[in-house]
């Protein structure tokens, strides 16, 4: 099970991973994770990356793909893996493709969760989490329900920075939809519903 994991911010993306990982053991490989560890790691991709980060910067194609070429290369990784966050550009599909068609490890499915964009502006900026555990509730916990600590909305759970987050997304990633639909890879997962519907669907879908 090679799989990429596309979807909006708030889709499910991250959930969904979660009971893969939980019920098959495939490593979840996250590149925000891989870019702050190999920062914490101080390795020469590390390095590089960290000069772009702490400017502001987009980190360049070459060291993202770089990080998961080497993470690609675990051995954790032979029996299948979940990418989430990468590519996130039409160039980095198709570089993703040369790498794993070096590895002789080519992707089964690129697996969209979709939601429509009002449900996830909704969903996200009644979302809620705990300053003192980092539960994650919605606007109708005053208290958190895990321990008792104070509920706040994120910054960037508000309205106007959610329909930005959802705007980049569209014009970034809408493209490479458009190149797995292509390549026959893209399979489309209706995210509107309970995480266990949607799993079971997942699941389905993939041939699990």
């Amino acid at each position: 099970m090679n799989i990429v994991l596309l979807g909006a911010p708030g889709a499910g993306k991250g959930t969904q991973a979660a009971k893969l990982v939980e019920e098959f053991g495939t490593p979840h490989i996250s590149t925000g994770d891989m870019l702050r560890a190999a920062v914490k790691a101080g390795t020469p991709l590390g390095k590089k990356a960290k000069s772009y980060m702490d400017a502001g910067e987009l980190v360049p194609d070459d060291v993202i793909i770089g990080l998961v070429t080497e993470r690609l290369q675990e051995p954790d990784t032979e029996k299948g893996f979940i990418l989430d966050g990468f590519p996130r550009t039409s160039a980095q599909a198709v570089a993703l493709d040369a790498e794993l068609s070096k590895l002789e490890r080519p992707l089964d499915a690129a697996l969209l969760v979709d939601v429509d964009s009002e449900v996830i502006v909704k969903r996200l900026t009644s979302r809620r989490m705990c300053r003192d555990c980092n539960y994650i509730g919605t606007a109708a916990d005053k208290t958190c329900p895990k321990c008792g600590g104070e509920m706040y909305q994120r910054d960037d759970d508000n309205e106007a920075t959610v329909r930005n987050r959802l705007d980049v997304y569209e014009k970034s990633t809408a493209p490479l939809i458009d190149y797995y639909r292509g390549c026959d890879l893209l399979v489309t997962i209706d995210g509107d519903r309970d995480p266990d519907v949607v799993y079971a669907d997942v699941k389905q879908a993939l041939g699990l």
